[in-house]
């Protein structure tokens, strides 16, 4: 056999010849629609390129479509996509506008995109699944509930005239139930698991060795978590007398959140809820505040949970004033800020830095340094820059209070900066796991254990790619970090035991199920034509939902309300949490003046099961909605589920379409009350004209019909209007109406950039 494999599609010397791969990709393609599961320096990336040659090979003008949940994976896919393979490589994201998208996926044959771009695609009908001979799921452990591989699994099965779905992970998790919702999602009908023990993977495996360094609490640290601990046994014995939970002894987050759950079910189950339950939601939540606290002391130390202390301080919740005045709370707040003060922290900081002094006196390491909060990757960080370490800090783009969040961008640059040597340690939140390219790193430090067999996994497959690669794990002794690394250790024992036991060359778990909802539809408005639903991109799980329905969904950006299906109604749809945040944050009103102000018939969705389960009274909920209904004379329609609201939504649309399907005019702003607003909500309409440069041309021409005679040179003289924008109006103003007839139904043909707004 050759050091490299030969093939039409694949590049010469590019892809070495490593048996494991061959056999993998070949069972591929005779077994079916697979799951691999391999550590991360195996080469899935390899076997898909073997199975997309292969399949392009055989059905010619066919395309392969690799799907990855994150950006920067998606363009990693790309760039190895095109180093292997002789063919068209081309990459679809978010960020790249629909026009280039359909670009895209008609001039290539290979397709590297994030699911949910896809997904928004295809209900806008750009492109759909039929050439596709290669449908790939990397992180596929990702297909559960209403992620977007679940859906596109489906479609691509229904549209395919060629379906094989390839699903990639180093880790689908070790719940059976979880590891059989992925492959009945995916459509899997059988899962290969390699490891780093089969002897045909050996001499490709570079192991990863493990060391556990276990560390004390420092007094300081126990005499704190002594008052925390008083203040948290002092609340629990409260809830045992109450009869909220059974034992004081052994209580965990989940427990307390599920017995919070109980209390405000039954707040919302009671026209006049007893007293006793407001005062357990209390309870429960200051507990869960504690218990959060004692994870930080345990797992972090003095800095994180300062910060933590200064945040809970600025709440304004019963429950935060209530702690924070507690006499053991306080005590460990003091203790806290005394320690801080005097610089006293976690002992693992000192013993994370003797490590990395020691791993980079090889000038060639490189090390990554993975922590749960962001505080302590700030703390961290300070530490290796007063210690001389040249470390640099990786999250996520979220912003927070005092730090914004890091770009993709800069993402990147840090990341480049890092494989070139410009940094020696990467200290990074979770958002590192996975899907980031880092091949030479030889240490991966975890500053405290994570309860997630599928993180561990992602997280030490960071390491040994090109050589020997090493773990260590700070582990607080007689703390949670104990408990959390065995967690993990047995759900990873437990996965593979599953996957050995349960799926590997056993296809009959995973017969093929349609997954389409049955819908029953009357047989006459099952032959009528299919009902216009104008809807907003955000509600994406109710837009799979009214596909299946066999609606004609067009995805605009609509600034009143998320539906609309005739000229006179607009639907806004609010599922229980989000009605109660607009109670709050005083949305609930200003929305339901703009669904009256601009529709004849304005209806408000409430989904969900929860809605008396929150802690606002049960009374303010009933209140909100009586003043919808009554001041505001909007119906109110309940529904259970996304699926509920879709079916709603459909039956809405028939019926309001059912004689005549009218072009219905989409609602983008307020509608204009007055004479001069009327004129400018005229005048606005013109490309390139907002409200200024309308005011501009009235005052200039004084009516709007002078406005729409003017000539292009006498439209220049305005101030804000230059050659392009004065040859625009122009063109709007004489250009003959045009329509464009589809197979769905007419519709206005909008100028290009007034598609843009709509991808």
């Amino acid at each position: 056999m050759g050091k490299w494999i030969q093939h039409p599609l694949i590049n010469a010397e590019k892809i070495e010849s490593r048996l494991y791969q061959q056999v993998l990709a070949a069972d591929v393609l005779k077994n079916g629609n697979t799951m691999i599961v391999a550590p991360t320096a195996l080469g899935k990336t390899i076997v898909a390129a073997l199975v997309a040659a292969e399949r392009l090979n055989t059905y010619n003008n066919s395309k392969v479509l690799i799907l990855a949940p994150s950006k920067p994976l998606v363009v990693q896919h790309e760039e190895s996509f095109r180093y292997f393979l002789k063919t068209s490589v081309t990459s679809i994201t978010g960020a790249i506008k629909p026009e280039e998208r359909i670009k895209r996926w008609n001039d290539s044959q290979i397709i590297c995109a994030t699911p949910q771009t896809v997904e928004s695609d295809l209900i806008s009908g750009r492109y759909n699944l039929s050439d596709v001979s290669v449908l790939v799921f990397d992180e596929c452990h990702r297909g559960v509930g209403s992620y977007s591989y679940v859906y596109l699994a489906t479609k691509y099965m229904q549209e395919s005239k060629n379906p094989l779905i390839l699903g990639l992970t180093a880790s689908p998790g070790w719940d059976e139930v979880k590891i059989q919702e992925v492959c009945k999602n995916l459509f899997i009908k059988d899962v290969v698991i390699k490891t780093e023990e089969d002897t045909d993977v050996e001499p490709y495996f570079n192991p990863v060795e493990v060391k556990w360094v276990k560390i004390e609490l420092n007094q300081e640290l126990k005499d704190i978590k002594l008052h925390l601990e008083k203040a948290l046994k002092v609340r629990l014995k409260t809830l045992k007398t109450m009869g909220v939970i059974r034992s004081v002894s052994n209580v965990s987050k989940k427990d307390v959140l599920i017995a919070k759950g109980k209390a405000q079910n039954r707040i919302g189950r009671s026209i006049h809820p007893p007293k006793k339950c407001f005062i357990a939601v209390s309870i429960l939540t200051a507990v869960i505040n504690i218990l959060h606290s004692l994870e930080l002391l345990e797992t972090q130390g003095t800095t994180t949970l300062q910060k933590y202390f200064e945040r809970l301080r600025k709440k304004k919740t019963k429950a935060a004033k209530g702690l924070i005045n507690d006499a053991e709370f306080q005590m460990a707040i003091g203790l806290t800020e005394n320690a801080y003060k005097k610089g006293i922290d976690h002992p693992k900081l000192k013993k994370l830095i003797n490590i990395l002094k020691k791993e980079l006196k090889n000038k060639e390491s490189r090390v990554i340094v993975f922590t749960q909060f962001r505080d302590s990757v700030e703390n961290i960080y300070q530490h290796c820059t007063a210690e001389g370490i040249n470390a640099v800090k990786f999250f996520g783009q979220a912003s927070r209070e005092n730090e914004k969040g890091l770009t993709q961008k800069k993402q990147k640059e840090i990341i480049k900066a890092f494989k070139n040597g410009e940094y020696d340690v990467l200290i990074s939140t979770s958002v590192a796991e996975e899907g980031i390219d880092i091949p030479a790193v030889d240490l991966v430090v975890l500053y405290e254990p994570v309860p997630s067999e599928i993180r561990m996994i992602q997280r030490r497959g960071r390491t040994g790619r090109k050589h020997l690669g090493k773990m260590s794990i700070l582990i607080t002794k007689g703390t949670r970090d104990e408990s959390y690394y065995w967690s993990s250790i047995n759900k990873e024992k437990q996965m593979k035991k599953q996957l050995s036991n349960n799926y590997r060359n056993d296809p009959s778990n995973f017969e093929v199920v349609n997954n389409n909802n049955n819908v029953i539809v009357e047989e006459e408005e099952e032959n009528k034509n299919k009902p216009v639903i104008y809807a907003d991109l955000k509600e994406r799980k109710i837009l799979r939902e009214l596909e299946h329905l066999n609606a004609d969904v067009e995805i605009k950006s609509l600034v009143v309300a998320d539906y609309q299906v005739s000229e006179e109604v607009a639907i806004e749809r609010k599922t229980d949490a989000d009605f109660i945040s607009s109670i709050m944050d005083k949305r609930l009103h200003k929305q339901a003046k703009e669904l009256v102000d601009n529709f004849k018939k304005p209806i408000m969705i409430i989904e969900g099961t929860n809605l008396y389960s929150s802690s606002v009274h049960p009374n303010a909920i009933r209140g909100a909605i009586a003043s919808i209904a009554l001041d505001f004379g909007i119906s109110i329609i309940p529904t259970r589920s996304p699926e509920d609201t879709a079916a709603m939504i459909y039956r809405i649309a028939i019926r309001e379409q059912k004689h005549v399907k009218p072009d219905i005019q989409l609602r983008n702003g307020k509608k204009p009350l007055t004479t001069w607003e009327q004129q400018l909500f005229i005048i606005e309409s013109l490309p390139n004209v907002g409200p200024v440069t309308a005011r501009k041309l009235l005052e200039e021409f004084q009516s709007v019909k002078a406005v729409i005679n003017a000539s292009e040179e006498d439209l220049k003289k305005v101030e804000g209007i230059g050659n392009k924008i004065a040859q625009r109006i122009i063109r709007v103003i004489n250009s003959g109406f045009e329509t464009i007839k589809t197979d769905r139904h007419v519709t206005l043909k909008m100028d290009d950039e007034l598609k843009d707004n709509f991808k």
